[in-house]
C-alpha cells in the first residue's frame, strides 16, 4: 500500500474507495396492484369488470334516483292532502267563527231594537250562532298544534264566549223591563265583541290563511332534485350501452335497457305527473282559494255594516266621532258607512274572480242587494234625523210590507253563502284532482328505481360471464 506523503513530511490518510451506486426505491403494494390493473383492463374482460364497478356506482345512482323520488313526491303528496283536508277546511271553519259570532251580535240587537217583544226568530238565529261558534271552536281546537298561536286565540275566544252572553242576557232583562241600563249593557257587550272577540277570530282566520298557504308551497314546487338524479342516471346508463355496443358488436343489453326502461318511466311519472299535480293545485288556489277569501271578507263587512246598522238606532246619537274638523256623526254610523264600502269593494273583486256562471250569478245578486241596501238605510236615517224614530225603526227592523233593511242584509248574506259554497266546491275539485296526480307515485318510483338497479348489474354480468 502506498502512503502519500505531504510537504512537511506527515503521510496523509489513504484516499476512501469510490461510492456505490444508490439502490433502486422498492415498488410499494399499490403501485404493483395498479400495474397488475392497468394491465387487466388492456383485455375486454378486465374493461368489463372496470365497467362493473363504475355500474355498481350507477346502481346506486339509480337507487338514490328513487329514493329521492319518493321523498319528495311524499312530502308533496302530504302537504296537498293537508291542503284539501286540513288547511283549507279549517281556513274555512275560521270565517264561519267570525261570521256566526258576528251574526249573533247582529241578531241580539235587532231583538234588542224590537224592545220587550224580541221576536222568536231574532233569538233563535241568536242561539244558533253561538252553537255554531262553540263547535267550530271545538274543531278548530282539535286539529290545531297544542303551543301554536291559534290554539291560544281558540282559548281566548272560549273563555270571552260565555262573558259575552253574560252581558247579552243582562241587556235582554233589562230590556224586557223598560230599564235604559239595558242599552248600556248591550253596547258593553258590542265593545267586547268589536275589540276583543272579532279580532282574535280575524287573527285565527289570519293564522289559518298562512298555513294554507305554507301548505301550498310545500306542495307546489317541483321535484328539482330528483329530476337532476333522473337526468344523470339516463346519461350514465346511455353512455354504458353505447360503451358496451362499440366493444362487442352487440346492440342491445337486455339488462341495460331494462334499467333505462325502468329510470326513463319513473321520470316521466314524475315530471307529468307533478306537473298535472301543480296546474291543479295552482287552479284550486287561483279559482278557489282567493275567490273564498274575497267573498269570505264581503260577507263579514255586510255582517259588520248590519251590526253598526242596528246599534245606530241603539245608539240614538249617544256616541260621536269626528269626521272633520268641527263635524261630528254617529260612531256606529261612520262604521256601517266604512263596512258598506268594504262590502262593495269585496263584490266588485269577487265579480272579476268568478270564472263561470255558477259564481258570479250570486255575486251579482249580492251587489243587486247591497245597492237597495243603501238606499234603505238613507231613507231610515233621514226619518231618523227627522225625529220620526219608528219609521226609522221600521225601516231597519220592520216587516216586509215596510220594506226593511234587514230583508235586504238577509239576501245578501244568502248569496254570498250561494257563491262561498260554489267555490268550495270547485277548490275541493281541483285540489283533489292535484293530489289525485301524485297518488301512487311514491311506491312506484322506488320499486321501479330498484328493478333498474337490478337490471343495470344484471346487464353488465352477463357480458361477464362471456368471458369466463
Amino acid at each position: 500500500m502506498s502512503v502519500t506523503h505531504t510537504r512537511n513530511g506527515t503521510a496523509a490518510p489513504p484516499a476512501a474507495p469510490p461510492a456505490a451506486p444508490p439502490a433502486a426505491p422498492r415498488r410499494t403494494a399499490f403501485a404493483e396492484g395498479l400495474d397488475r390493473l392497468r394491465a387487466a383492463a388492456t383485455t375486454e374482460p378486465g374493461r368489463l369488470r372496470v365497467i362493473g364497478a363504475v355500474l355498481a356506482l350507477l346502481a346506486l345512482l339509480v337507487v338514490a334516483f328513487g329514493t329521492v323520488t319518493a321523498w319528495q313526491t311524499t312530502a308533496r303528496s302530504a302537504a296537498a292532502d293537508d291542503v284539501l283536508h286540513t288547511s283549507q277546511p279549517l281556513t274555512s271553519a275560521a270565517a264561519d267563527i267570525y261570521r256566526s259570532l258576528a251574526d249573533a251580535n247582529t241578531a241580539a240587537s235587532s231583538g234588542f231594537l224590537a224592545g220587550g217583544q224580541e221576536t222568536q226568530a231574532d233569538r233563535d238565529r241568536y242561539e244558533k250562532d253561538i252553537r255554531t261558534a262553540a263547535a267550530k271552536l271545538i274543531t278548530a281546537a282539535n286539529s290545531s298544534d297544542p303551543d301554536s298561536p291559534s290554539a291560544r286565540t281558540i282559548a281566548e275566544l272560549n273563555r270571552l264566549l260565555p262573558e259575552y252572553k253574560g252581558l247579552i242576557e243582562r241587556a235582554r232583562a233589562n230590556n224586557r223591563q223598560g230599564y235604559p241600563l239595558g242599552g248600556a249593557y248591550l253596547r258593553y257587550a258590542n265593545d267586547k265583541m268589536q275589540t276583543e272577540m272579532l279580532p282574535a277570530a280575524e287573527d285565527l282566520y289570519t293564522s289559518e290563511n298562512r298555513r294554507l298557504r305554507a301548505d301550498y308551497a310545500d306542495a307546489t314546487p317541483y321535484p328539482w332534485a330528483a329530476i337532476a338524479l333522473g337526468v344523470a342516471a339516463l346519461a350514465a346508463l346511455a353512455w354504458a350501452q353505447h360503451r358496451t355496443y362499440r366493444r362487442t358488436n352487440r346492440v342491445l343489453n337486455h339488462g341495460l335497457a331494462a334499467a333505462t326502461a325502468a329510470t326513463t318511466v319513473v321520470l316521466l311519472w314524475l315530471v307529468v305527473g307533478h306537473s298535472v299535480a301543480r296546474a291543479g293545485l295552482n287552479d284550486s288556489y287561483d279559482h278557489g282559494v282567493r275567490s273564498l277569501d274575497v267573498l269570505h271578507d264581503a260577507r263579514i263587512a255586510s255582517l259588520k255594516a248590519r251590526g253598526n246598522e242596528n246599534l245606530t238606532l241603539v245608539n240614538r246619537g249617544a256616541e260621536t266621532v269626528e269626521t272633520a274638523p268641527g263635524t261630528f256623526a254617529d260612531k256606529f254610523d261612520v262604521a256601517y258607512q266604512a263596512s258598506m264600502k268594504d262590502l262593495a269593494d269585496g263584490l266588485a273583486q269577487a265579480a272579476d274572480l268568478a270564472d263561470d256562471d255558477a259564481g258570479a250569478l250570486p255575486v251579482r245578486a249580492a251587489t243587486g242587494d247591497m245597492d237597495v241596501w243603501q238606499d234603505r238605510h238613507r231613507q231610515a236615517r233621514d226619518a231618523d234625523d227627522a225625529g220620526d224614530y219608528q219609521a226609522a225603526l221600521d225601516k231597519v227592523i220592520g216587516t216586509k210590507s215596510d220594506e226593511p233593511t234587514g230583508e235586504c242584509f238577509d239576501s245578501v248574506d244568502h248569496n254570498l253563502q250561494t257563491a262561498i259554497a260554489h267555490e268550495e266546491r270547485e277548490f275541493a275539485r281541483a285540489a283533489g284532482d292535484g293530489r289525485d296526480a301524485m297518488t301512487g307515485l311514491a311506491a312506484g318510483a322506488a320499486v321501479l328505481a330498484l328493478l333498474g338497479a337490478a337490471g343495470a348489474v344484471l346487464g353488465i354480468g352477463r357480458r361477464l360471464s362471456e368471458y369466463r
